[in-house]
């Protein structure tokens, strides 16, 4: 198993659809271990394939679920997504600030849908669904938009955007080539 550098915004496989799996094979099997030895490094809840730089349709995750009461671990591969309605009004910063291994360091308040279900396969072609409320669903809109080629600073309302554009200068967070390696490098958000 490897742990792959995570690739930074701008980097071009992040702003762009990612291919439908095809092969499920070794390779694969592989590739989703790595993902999540790598994700386990980047002390991170989730991780989709465009963030190691492969534009496939493929995320990981491994978070506490608070609503069911249980610790939840696993792949989706050419993900479906079904989200409620987004609640009206201004994201709240102490309830719903988002982060990205692959926007590393900053935090924004992003409006989300309270309930999702997910459906795919798995690393074997075997069908999976997962229907999951409140911080949860944030973790699996968040790393479906990955393979749609959207992060979440692409979402946000128009003050944010405004605070994402000056930080996103600031940092360099819109040129090709910018990495870092979870274990090796600095945790970018200090844990």
């Amino acid at each position: 198993m490897t742990i792959h550098p995570i690739v930074v915004y701008g980097e071009p496989v992040l702003h762009r659809k990612a291919e439908k799996v095809e092969a499920f094979d070794a390779e694969l099997a592989e590739l989703i271990e790595d993902m999540f030895e790598t994700l386990a490094a980047s002390n991170g809840v989730g991780l989709a394939a465009p963030q190691i730089g492969v534009g496939k349709q493929i995320f990981v995750y491994e978070a506490d679920d608070e609503v069911a009461g249980v610790r939840r671990r696993g792949v989706f591969v050419n993900p479906i997504l079904v989200a409620s309605k987004i609640p009206q009004g201004r994201p709240s910063i102490e309830d719903e600030s988002e982060g990205c291994l692959s926007v590393p360091a900053l935090d924004f308040p992003l409006k989300r849908a309270n309930k999702v279900t997910v459906n795919g396969v798995d690393g074997t072609g075997a069908s999976v669904s997962l229907t999951v409320e409140g911080w949860f669903a944030r973790i699996m809109q968040h790393e479906f938009d990955h393979l749609q080629g959207t992060l979440y600073v692409d979402r946000l309302d128009a003050k944010w955007s405004k605070k994402w554009k000056r930080a996103q200068r600031e940092f360099g967070y819109n040129e090709p080539g910018l990495s870092w390696l979870p274990g090796t490098d600095e945790d970018p958000f200090g844990h």
